[in-house]
């Protein structure tokens, strides 16, 4: 293996100044760190993890709390994030924290404990007093994505706002007659966001003066599947039929113009779909929604982390809340009402 003084010797320039060069800690002139990089390039020299360790007191590494692995959504951020820390040279470990108690005791009480991480993540997760109480002992780094945390620097996406932004577009289409399709309750976890989502679909109706209609509310599981089901229900009940579907995520959305295609509606001169999300598949099927912009959230996520990190030695920066960004995105999915 190559060493660093072998660096040191093919650069010209001493062992500590290829240290700094290599590990982005401490000043080096760009000419100086040019050259170590280019030596290092030529020799085949890998910062090894455990020395980079052993000098620093780090792991360079996150630990990253999630929900679900196999969600788009929740594969995005954790993509974003995953991005921004391997191109500061942090690796990741996950853990999936699911809804058992037992499991997630260890996470808290034994796995983070262990010292194996710089810092923490946590994508979308409501955690109790005593687990965010956990976090807190690590004496390390933290920063969640989600719903308010008093104990947790937290990055939010204000769902209520979001949805009556999807809803408000359709409302002016000239649409009254707009089903939604949310979540049932067991899907209703983790800062209830299908409930938060479904309070501002609602009170955007109230706005307009229309009454909310329960035969225009089917609950589904966030995925394509379940949002073809669901309009399946919406669109073969006997009665009042929606001009337009707000769904609650893209991919119950995608589901709904599925359905819709199979039954013989028209997508969007029969029937109007919006979703929220701003999913990959979206600009393919055309679907019009609300962007919440995933990948940035897991990038947002960790450059707060990373910040944290480089601000331990001086004064720990103010985290305080931050507003994640959402934008509507229109596309050939909704229109305006002609009937």
């Amino acid at each position: 293996m190559v060493s660093i003084d072998e660096v040191a010797r093919e650069a010209g320039v001493s062992t500590a100044t290829v240290s700094r060069a290599l590990s982005g800690r401490g000043h080096v002139s760009a000419a100086a760190k040019a050259k170590v990089e280019a030596a290092a390039k030529s020799l085949g020299y890998v910062v090894s993890a455990s020395a980079s360790s052993l000098a620093s007191g780090r792991t360079r590494n996150i630990g990253v709390l999630v929900p679900f692995l196999d969600r788009w959504f929740f594969s995005t951020v954790l993509s974003g994030i995953a991005s921004a820390l391997m191109r500061r040279g942090y690796d990741i470990t996950l853990y999936s924290l699911t809804a058992d108690r037992g499991e997630r005791h260890d996470i808290f009480d034994t796995f983070l404990r262990r010292q194996r991480v710089d810092g923490v993540i946590a994508i979308s997760l409501e955690l109790g007093r005593e687990e965010s109480e956990r976090l807190v002992e690590l004496d390390l780094p933290v920063i969640a994505i989600g719903g308010p945390n008093p104990l947790l620097p937290t990055l939010t996406v204000d769902d209520v706002a979001v949805a009556r932004l999807a809803t408000e577009h359709l409302l002016a289409l000239g649409h009254r007659e707009i089903a939604h399709i949310g979540a049932s309750p067991e899907f209703d976890v983790d800062f209830h966001i299908p409930t938060r989502r479904r309070q501002g679909f609602e009170q955007a109706l109230a706005d307009a003066g229309i009454p909310v209609s329960p035969s225009l509310y089917e609950p589904a599981d966030f995925t394509i599947e379940g949002g073809f089901r669901a309009a399946k229900q919406l669109l073969g009940k006997p009665g009042r039929r929606p001009t337009a579907i707000f769904a609650a995520s893209d991919e119950m959305a995608l589901g709904a113009m599925l359905a819709a295609r199979e039954l013989g509606y028209r997508v969007p001169e029969d029937l109007s779909v919006i979703g929220i999300d701003g999913h990959e598949l979206g600009e393919f099927f055309r679907l019009t929604t609300v962007d919440q912009f995933p990948l940035g959230q897991g990038e947002r996520a960790a450059e707060a982390i990373l910040q944290a990190l480089e601000s331990t030695d001086a004064a720990p920066p103010a985290h305080r809340p931050g507003e994640l960004p959402f934008e509507l995105i229109v596309r050939g999915s909704t229109t305006r009402l002609t009937q």
